[in-house]
């Protein structure tokens, strides 16, 4: 029989050290800056009903869902989003809590389309939403934080930028033009580039309307809509309004969508839209059955895609190697040179590990070398060495070979410690 080697899925990763670590990356600035702006963390669990999404979205989204029945006969989904759960979740417990809630979440979702660049069939991503406010204060609020969240990401101004607008533009334009279903006309503009042109021309005569009149509509910043021009205010108003522009072709696909929406886009267009959200009341309402009649507007940032802009942007992935060196899995390698002082090794040891220093060691005996190039390997800021002269030992920074000794007067954990504090440099003994 020919020897058969599994890979995973196609669309589906597999996480190696290196990938979980960046991954943290992305974790730990999602929830820093959501927490800076007093947003709560909730969890949604990955298996739905599936007439949950078949009630918010229909269209091109139903036909990507990984659904299947379950042993039980029910007819289940891997969540393809956040919304329908956090709709649902609300709906149940909305009593509970203070509005406006102020929620965010961190987790894999699943859909079944062609995996390309920063889109796969599996992908994690950072929503927050924020529930039971009309005014355009909250959508200026979630885009700010989109914004802060780019900035901790190692982002700089010129590198990204958030396009923003308003369906409410859109739909003064059908009243002017006599178009009775926004809803239908609204995807063309969504599509605009897109299209092809003889396939635009078709699509907007049915609609009775040209491409100049659209351009024209586009082009002319007067169709800012109110809500657009308090975001606008608000930003300028926190220092950010430099990386708002408005963008009347951003009307986000899903028709959900009831006001302002925005995308966060690279300057340099190499990629989709990174990140993207905007306002969607009435959507709890019919997705909690009335329970949960709240305004609402949030935004997404999935981490494939922010990943692959991350590795494209200098600054960006050097803010990030930063961090990945900044939490090594090991930041002291003990190196028992004196293999008779093992077990006094192992004491000091623990007391690294129980103070919540992150240490390593060879668990057999291997000669000063060897054990030497498996701290380099660990990526270890220091390795402590223990000899002949123990409790005496001796502390080195591996990547400048400078050293220090720790006496036998000093605690080990206090000396570590304060080396660990402090940039690397010559040691003080």
């Amino acid at each position: 029989m020919a020897d058969k080697r599994f890979q995973s899925l196609p669309g589906f990763r597999d996480f190696t050290p290196r990938d979980c670590a960046i991954r943290n990356y992305l974790f730990s600035v999602w929830r820093n800056v959501a927490h800076r702006y007093g947003f709560t963390e909730y969890e949604a669990p990955i298996v739905e009903s599936t007439e949950l999404y078949l009630k918010k979205s229909g269209g091109e989204l139903t036909t990507q869902l990984f659904r299947f029945q379950d042993q039980g006969g029910r007819d289940i989904t891997l969540r393809p989003e956040l919304t329908a759960s956090l709709a649902r979740i609300v709906g149940a417990n909305q009593r509970d809590f203070p509005k406006p809630l102020k929620w965010f979440e961190i987790g894999p979702c699943f859909r079944y389309e062609k995996p390309q660049k920063g889109r796969g069939r599996e992908f994690i991503q950072f929503n927050a939403d924020i529930l039971g406010e009309s005014s355009a204060a909250a959508d200026a609020e979630l885009i700010a934080m989109a914004i802060d969240t780019m900035l901790c990401l190692g982002f700089r101004e010129g590198d990204f930028v958030i396009r923003a607008s308003d369906r409410a533009s859109w739909v003064n334009f059908c009243a002017e033009h006599d178009i009775s279903e926004p809803s239908e006309f609204l995807p063309i503009i969504d599509r605009l580039e897109k299209l092809k042109p003889e396939a635009l021309k078709e699509q907007l005569d049915n609609f009775g309307i040209t491409r100049e009149q659209v351009d024209h509509f586009i082009s002319d910043k007067e169709n800012a809509s109110p809500a657009f021009r308090e975001i606008q205010a608000n930003l300028e108003a926190r220092g950010l309004g430099k990386y708002l522009e408005l963008d009347l072709t951003i009307v986000r696909g899903l028709a959900y969508y009831t006001g302002a929406v925005f995308e966060i886009f690279d300057t340099k267009k190499s990629m989709r839209a990174v990140a993207g959200g905007g306002r969607y009341d009435g959507l709890l309402s019919t997705l909690s059955n009335g329970a949960a009649d709240l305004p609402a507007t949030g935004f997404a940032m999935g981490d494939m895609v922010i990943r692959n802009f991350i590795e494209e942007t200098p600054n960006a992935l050097l803010e990030m190697e930063a961090w990945l060196a900044r939490h090594p899995a090991c930041q002291v390698y003990v190196v028992i040179a004196d293999e008779s002082n093992r077990h006094s090794a192992l004491t000091v040891i623990s007391q690294l590990r129980t103070a919540g220093i992150a240490t390593d060691y060879v668990m057999t005996q291997l000669n000063v070398g060897k054990q030497f190039k498996k701290a380099e390997q660990s990526g270890a800021r220091f390795a402590l060495v223990i000899g002949e002269e123990y409790p005496e030992m001796q502390l080195k920074i591996l990547s400048s070979r400078t050293e220090a000794t720790i006496h036998p007067n000093t605690d080990v954990v206090t000396a570590i410690q304060s080396h660990l504090d402090s940039p690397d440099g010559p040691l003080i003994a």
